[in-house]
């Protein structure tokens, strides 16, 4: 091997934030702009929206912060018939925790073993037992999930569907973006995703009322960014004076706002949005056929815009070392099972799910962005397949 210092580093994730992204920012900036949200936000989240396919969009400060406000507008605007919600095990902190904050009852739900989101079996026994009226999904590292099956599950036991989609901007399934097939559907905007506008995020819905909710609960729970007629309607149905309404909160809502600095580099993203996705679903087929003897993530997605290479190996630590020791990045298939880790265990106890099981224990996630070479790839898989054992013992399903 080279030396350790003439080494290329590949890393997770690189910038998509360009120079000509920076000059363009800065000669924006001091031209005298406006920096706190206004209209280049409400500019981006229409382009946004347009390129989803979708009718409305809510520009807010972290993908996080997406989660949290779909979740907690689908409480608001009234459209759940209790507190108890389904969510992935194979997820992130981010897509549970708002759940536990806002007082929900949550159950989380095993991994599909092909395409790592929710295993179907499972999903309607918890259905059928706890009789919850959300679901929260995820398409893990940009697959989809069993969409068709899961939307008539939800159909038939009256379940309200939110999709985070943080990790699949891009994809798609039967012709539609995921984030479109649900209520709404969360995105984020941080570093290490598909685009970049330093912290930030989008939720995207069909649904006018819910996006109105949105729109409050954004900005402290007030009618100053609402539809005229919305307003209006506020204003008569509280008896509020003008005097008082723009300093008048309808709902408990929260500063969830992002700028228009950061809209201002979103939309500039936006144009390099499709050739991103691009690279990343072939990156992804590279991949894959470089590593035919090892676990490979599935989907029916019509297009994958891959957020990275996920598989399974029996000895994670010694793959890890030696990636380390050439300068690749790896890590764990996004942070294994939400139920082993001490926030969950702290408040509902351990619990057993057979296959997010194995992925906590086995599961490592490979580079996959915009920058990858074909040369970085096949050095990745090089590396890796030198030291790593395929996981020999097959995914399991909850019986």
């Amino acid at each position: 091997m080279s030396n350790f210092n003439e080494i290329k580093p590949i890393m997770l994730a690189e910038e998509t934030i360009s120079q000509s992204d920076l000059e363009a920012t800065a000669e924006w900036m001091l031209a005298g702009n406006r920096l706190t949200k206004s209209e280049v936000t409400t500019q981006f989240e229409q382009e946004f929206a347009q390129w989803m396919g979708c009718e409305h969009a809510v520009f807010v400060n972290s993908g996080s912060s997406a989660n949290l406000l779909m979740i907690y507008a689908a409480k608001e605007a009234g459209r759940l018939r209790n507190n108890k919600v389904i969510a992935p095990a194979v997820s992130w902190v981010t897509t549970v925790s708002p759940l536990m904050q806002l007082g929900f009852d949550v159950r989380l739900c095993d991994c599909d073993p092909v395409n790592l989101g929710l295993d179907l079996d499972h999903l309607e026994a918890l259905f059928r037992d706890e009789a919850p009226a959300m679901l929260v999904l995820v398409h893990v590292l940009g697959h989809a999930n069993h969409l068709q099956e899961i939307q008539a599950i939800c159909d038939r036991y009256d379940v309200v569907l939110l999709e985070d989609s943080c990790e699949a901007l891009g994809s798609t399934f039967e012709g539609r973006k995921l984030g479109c097939h649900g209520l709404a559907g969360s995105f984020s905007f941080y570093y290490g995703h598909h685009i970049s506008t330093i912290e930030g995020g989008m939720v995207v819905t069909d649904d006018a009322e819910l996006h109105q909710v949105m729109l409050s609960l954004r900005s402290h729970g007030w009618s100053r960014d609402l539809d005229p007629k919305r307003q209006n309607h506020l204003q008569k149905q509280h008896n509020v004076d003008d005097f008082r309404n723009l300093y008048t909160f309808y709902h408990a809502g929260f500063n969830l706002r992002s700028t228009d600095l950061q809209a201002y580099i979103g939309r500039r993203q936006l144009e390099k949005l499709d050739d991103i996705c691009e690279t990343r679903a072939w990156n992804f087929a590279t991949y894959s056929g470089l590593l035919p003897d090892f676990y490979c993530q599935q989907s029916d997605t019509d297009m994958l815009s891959s957020f990275a290479y996920g598989t399974l190996v029996e000895n994670r630590m010694e793959v890890f070392e030696a990636l380390k020791a050439q300068q690749i990045e790896c890590r764990p298939l996004i942070c294994g099972n939400i139920a082993r880790h001490p926030f969950w265990v702290r408040k509902y106890g351990e619990q057993v799910l057979p296959t997010a099981d194995l992925i906590h224990d086995f599961g490592i996630y490979l580079p996959n962005h915009h920058n990858l070479t074909a040369n970085d790839i096949a050095r990745v898989t090089t590396v890796f397949k030198s030291v790593a054992r395929p996981l020999e013992r097959p995914l399991q399903k909850i019986a």
